[in-house]
């Protein structure tokens, strides 16, 4: 591997165990950090979740594995709350380099993303309404809300991200090795109970 790729990999794991920059933002940062260009190339998105998993292991494996425990408590909860738009949850809970600083995103779907924003209204809960790219790389509604985590004394930002029905065949897509993206609640319970940290 180019040492700089990895380099820059190792830099931009701080930032996203330490601050929860996602990984492009974390990138982006180590490179300007290391007085590098981005156009020389960045690390790809296996060699930085190996990064992360090196970081974690190095300065906080104790402590990492109970907040990632508390998080997919917090995904988990949601998702069975919304269990009619058949949720799958996916990024750092689900794949197991989550920290406190974490995001939650939920993958969410239904006929229409109006559905999703009312069930939310009749829930009484606030959210910000955005658009990001979706599973397919077209644009979808994401509904951003902000939880209060009692464990860490913080909020949290947890993302529904809202795809057509038909978008649920490719929830399940599996990475270069075999490992799913994102995992529907019966999964993500299975892998809690497990003590399982990296998502099969």
């Amino acid at each position: 591997m180019d040492s700089i790729k990895a380099e820059i990999a190792a830099v931009a794991a701080r930032s996203v165990v330490e601050d929860g920059l996602d990984f492009s933002a974390a990138k982006l940062l180590a490179a300007q950090q290391l007085g590098l260009s981005s156009r020389h190339g960045l690390p790809d998105h296996d060699t930085m979740e190996q990064a992360v998993q090196d970081y974690i292991a190095i300065f906080c494996a104790e402590s990492q594995a109970q907040e990632l425990l508390i998080l997919r408590g917090i995904a988990l909860d949601w998702m069975e709350r919304l269990a009619r738009f058949q949720p799958h949850v996916g990024g750092a809970v689900w794949r197991g380099t989550a920290t406190r600083h974490s995001d939650i995103y939920l993958q969410l779907f239904c006929e229409d993303s109006k559905i999703a924003e009312i069930t939310l209204i009749d829930m009484d809960v606030r959210f910000q309404a955005s658009q990001v790219s979706g599973l397919h790389g077209d644009r979808v509604d994401a509904l951003s809300v902000q939880v209060w985590c009692a464990d860490f004394k913080s909020y949290l930002g947890l993302h529904l991200l809202v795809n057509d029905l038909d978008g649920i065949r490719g929830a399940l897509q599996s990475d270069v090795h075999g490992r799913r993206w994102r995992g529907d609640a019966k999964a993500l319970r299975a892998l809690m109970e497990n003590g399982r940290h990296a998502a099969k």
